[in-house]
């Protein structure tokens, strides 16, 4: 059953498979008790909401046997870090280049178990990226892949570029063995990381990481950080693009992750109004975090563009019916000046 569950996996379009149980992890629950006990999560109160049922895949569902670990690739096919070298442009994450992995991912996923149940019963529920589950940590106990010094997961057969999705299922199926750490003494993610992000090897203070902060954070960003963002508009890259796993990054298979957003120009950006955002981003995971905040990120880079020739797109967001983007626009607004005033000299 486990051997043709895997062969109708890799059909639909997943790129690996694997399988431990719902109580695998039984170290999960102390390690997000010291996390949040850090206030390392920041604004994510969803963490805390539901810690109990996060801590533990077998208190999520208790009739739960197994627990069905998928991967799905969606390497980018050129530099991903190529976009932090133009100011005037904004870089967003790879993953959020193509259509809403959610709804791609769980599409696949509700097929595969259709097709479990039709053909060995049982009861099933699927999990992206959306309920109380610990996917990395089940990744690793069914052996898809380890949590690296950033905290990702990584694959000796994928690189770093994949989603992960769970099918929890009644079904008894035999666990994979977990796999173990292959970092050795590496550091180049840590190394990378822009903000400082990483307090220690394989610890994330999300407070400090830009994925967070352009995503997540709700308000003015601190000075010390915003100055470090660069042209980040929407998620980082930098420590999963310096990965020297990725030799073995496999290719995407799912054309929806193709990009749609590129490089665009932050004068561009700056002028939409909510209407102009809805319209760019439509089924994108752009689209989540609204208009304000990423409007917010924009104002963000163009200060740290260095381009005087963008003061009048900050200059034009000044009164800005969201406070937090006019104050970012001033800050934005301030910051160039002073580059201009410095080159005067």
């Amino acid at each position: 059953m486990k051997e043709l569950l895997r062969e109708r996996a890799l059909a639909e379009g997943f790129s690996g498979m694997g399988v431990c149980r719902p109580d695998a992890v039984p170290e999960a629950a102390g390690r997000l008790r010291a996390y949040l006990a850090a206030g390392r999560h920041g604004q994510m109160g969803w963490m805390e909401a539901r810690e109990g049922w996060r801590g533990s895949a077998a208190a999520l569902w208790p009739e739960a046997r197994s627990v069905v670990m998928l991967a799905e690739v969606y390497s980018p096919d050129g530099d991903p870090m190529a976009g932090l070298v133009q100011p005037d442009r904004g870089v967003v994450s790879c993953y959020a280049q193509g259509r809403d992995y959610h709804d791609l991912v769980k599409r696949r996923l509700k097929r595969l178990g259709r097709w479990l149940i039709d053909a060995h019963g049982g009861e099933i529920k699927v999990f992206v990226d959306t309920a109380p589950v610990m996917e990395k940590p089940l990744a690793q106990a069914a052996g898809l892949g380890w949590q690296g010094k950033h905290t990702n997961i990584l694959s000796r057969d994928l690189g770093s570029w994949f989603f992960l999705g769970a099918i929890f299922t009644t079904l008894e199926l035999e666990p994979d063995a977990a796999e173990v750490s292959h970092c050795g003494s590496c550091t180049a993610c840590l190394d990378a990381c822009p903000t400082g992000a990483f307090p220690a090897p394989y610890q994330l203070d999300a407070r400090r990481c830009i994925s967070y902060l352009t995503i997540e954070h709700a308000g003015p960003v601190d000075l010390e950080l915003r100055a470090l963002m660069g042209n980040r508009i929407y998620g980082c890259d930098d420590c999963l693009a310096v990965c020297p796993w990725n030799k073995f990054a496999a290719a995407a298979r799912e054309i929806g992750y193709q990009p749609r957003v590129g490089l665009p120009e932050l004068a561009e950006l700056a002028a939409m109004d909510d209407a102009a955002f809805r319209a760019r981003f439509a089924g994108s995971p752009v689209k989540r975090i609204g208009r304000g905040r990423f409007v917010r990120n924009v104002m963000y880079a163009v200060g740290n563009s260095g381009l005087p020739a963008l003061i009048t797109v900050a200059e034009a967001r000044l009164g800005d019916a969201d406070p937090v983007v006019a104050e970012a626009a001033a800050w934005a607004a301030g910051r160039l000046a002073d580059t201009k005033d410095s080159r005067r000299r």
